[in-house]
């Protein structure tokens, strides 16, 4: 038979954990200063690498929701026009369809949009032709409205199989301060022990 007040004692406990996970969640310190990002990242790439493997060995639909919620919570707290470093430095796939609907904003033929943004490959896939991106603006995209896809979808912690995509979340850790700022949040939610 249950003993009632061990029951009231183990839910009194749970309420306490997740309302002290909140408190530490609302104080939790937001980077957004990019060099000491990048500074963090070179000296904790051990500690990354460490990560990466104890990540993999959670359910991955548990991670996911950590992840969304990190998200949801952080990313509001982070003004990317104060950053605009994905705009810098970040390669997307760009579709026929996309390079015909911004073309078509910019009143520019085909050809002429090709020519003087695209890099196109033998393989057909195509990319801006430099960084960083000729559309940005006072760290703005000034075709936001017609951006591409890939664009849209970055830092994509949003997207399901977060431990699938742990390559290119790193490759964007040390530049994107949303990205570095839940993977951080996630160690600790995941109860990864750090180096000290």
């Amino acid at each position: 038979m249950d003993n009632p007040v061990k029951n009231l004692n183990s839910i009194i406990c749970e309420a306490l954990k997740t309302y002290f996970r909140g408190i530490k969640k609302e104080n939790q310190h937001i980077e957004t200063d990019l060099g000491k990002i990048a500074a963090f990242s070179i000296a904790k790439a051990g500690e990354n690498d460490l990560f990466k493997i104890f990540v993999k060995e959670h359910n991955s639909e548990e991670v996911d929701n950590l992840v969304s919620q990190l998200d949801k919570a952080i990313s509001p707290q982070i003004n990317c026009t104060d950053c605009g470093n994905c705009c810098k430095s970040l390669m997307v796939l760009i579709s026929d369809s996309e390079a015909d609907n911004l073309s078509d904003h910019l009143s520019q033929s085909r050809e002429t949009f090709d020519k003087e943004y695209l890099e196109k490959g033998s393989n057909g896939l195509m990319i801006m032709n430099r960084m960083p991106c000729p559309f940005l603006s006072d760290n703005k995209c000034s075709v936001y409205e017609h951006r591409f896809e890939g664009c849209k979808e970055f830092p994509a912690l949003h997207l399901p199989n977060f431990t699938r995509r742990l390559f290119t979340t790193f490759m964007h850790y040390d530049r994107c301060p949303i990205i570095f700022n839940v993977v951080e949040q996630l160690k600790d939610e995941l109860g990864f022990e750090r180096e000290v």
